[in-house]
């Protein structure tokens, strides 16, 4: 009978670690973003780390990271050019290029397992100024850039903040803009920062 009540508080104690572990959440390695929050529409980026699987072929499955000018290198097939291209592109053509010589209606898949980072700078009168990263899963705005580099400081001239934008023609564009009517408006902070952007914040003239 004893030992019966031992076997049994066992397998109640074991039942009690499953039931836990299954109802505990997954954690995502730190930098990767979870699986299923990766659309397939999201546009591939230079330095994105992404995972390539061809379905029961491990030998050719593999992490790569896209070079400055998109491309990719891959076993068999060699470097791919995938400038511009989604994710949903990217596995299509990989899975032809697969088919085309080598293996039989290969299954590609394809997921980004981390983000190239992507930065703006604030500069000028804030408590720290330095570069900022644009979140992948959000805008980030005028103000909360210079709310994560610890706001402004006690000399800032915050109704002429000046946004700088480099064009795809290689000029720059600086607007001058009013925080404090943000601010005490209010309203919508309406300046989405892109990559590259400089934020400088000038001193009031005492």
């Amino acid at each position: 009978m004893f030992l019966r009540s031992i076997c049994l508080a066992a397998l109640l104690f074991n039942a009690s670690n499953q039931i836990a572990a299954a109802d505990s959440p997954t954690v995502p390695a730190a930098g990767a973003p979870p699986a299923a929050l990766v659309s397939p529409d999201y546009v591939l980026q230079p330095y994105d780390l992404i995972q390539v699987v061809v379905f029961q072929e491990l030998d050719l499955d593999r992490e790569v990271r896209l070079a400055q000018d998109g491309t990719i290198s891959l076993p068999l097939i060699g470097s791919i050019d995938l400038t511009g291209k989604t994710v949903r592109e990217a596995q299509d053509i990989v899975r032809r290029l697969y088919d085309k010589d080598y293996l039989v209606n290969p299954q590609i898949n394809i997921t980004v397992k981390e983000y190239a980072k992507e930065t703006v700078n604030v500069m000028g009168a804030v408590n720290k100024p330095g570069a900022i990263d644009i979140p992948q899963d959000q805008p980030l705005r005028l103000l909360d850039a210079i709310t994560r580099a610890e706001g402004f400081n006690r000399l800032a001239d915050r109704k002429h903040v000046k946004l700088t934008r480099p064009g795809v023609d290689g000029k720059t564009t600086t607007i001058v803009i009013n925080a404090d009517d943000i601010i005490q408006s209010n309203s919508t902070d309406t300046w989405i920062l892109l990559k590259g952007d400089v934020i400088f914040v000038p001193e009031r003239i005492l």
